[in-house]
């Protein structure tokens, strides 16, 4: 019998054949409430993908890694996104670090849901959703989607997430 190595690897990072790394930096971003004074380059969040499987019925397979850091107080977060087809649910796996899934259903009420590593997260295709770091080392979290569920960003700006998350300098989570 031949036996081969995993094409992938899924270590600290998502590692192996086919793994697409993107990142954001602030000055990609305009779902902070204020940005002023914080320097533009600052790496918010990495991505690391595997989504090259583009038939109907495959999964893809990732993993983001939200850095510790604040924009003028606000934690760190995902630009948070709708699922364009409505009945394809995700699954998030918390492994690394602290935050938040922030949830939010069709009619605008939102809800978070604490992440702690081997905490696992159903999302539902229906909620819009987004992670927030609340902690004070990487949060890292892996995520199961399938390749039917496409991501609808604009609908978010249309009616963004309701509340935001902010660090108080006692290290406490404030709702603004």
């Amino acid at each position: 019998m031949k036996v081969i190595p995993a094409a992938l690897k899924h270590t600290d990072l998502l590692i192996g054949e086919g793994v697409v790394k993107s990142e954001k930096r602030l000055k990609d971003t305009a779902f902070f409430a204020d940005s002023a004074g914080v320097d533009p380059d600052l790496v918010l969040y990495e991505v690391y993908a595997k989504t090259d499987q583009a038939k109907e019925g495959e999964l893809n397979w990732g993993l983001s890694l939200l850095h510790p850091v604040t924009v003028n107080g606000e934690c760190c977060m995902t630009r948070g996104h709708w699922h364009e087809n409505t009945d394809a649910a995700e699954y998030y796996w918390c492994v690394g670090g602290t935050g938040l899934l922030l949830l939010m259903d069709e009619q605008g009420h939102a809800w978070a849901e604490e992440m702690e590593p081997g905490s696992l997260h159903h999302i539902p295709g229906v909620l819009a959703h987004r992670l927030i770091n609340t902690g004070d080392e990487d949060l890292k979290v892996a995520c199961c989607w399938p390749t039917t569920a496409g991501h609808d960003y604009a609908r978010v700006e249309a009616m963004p997430f309701p509340q935001r998350a902010y660090k108080t300098e006692e290290g406490e989570i404030e709702w603004k």
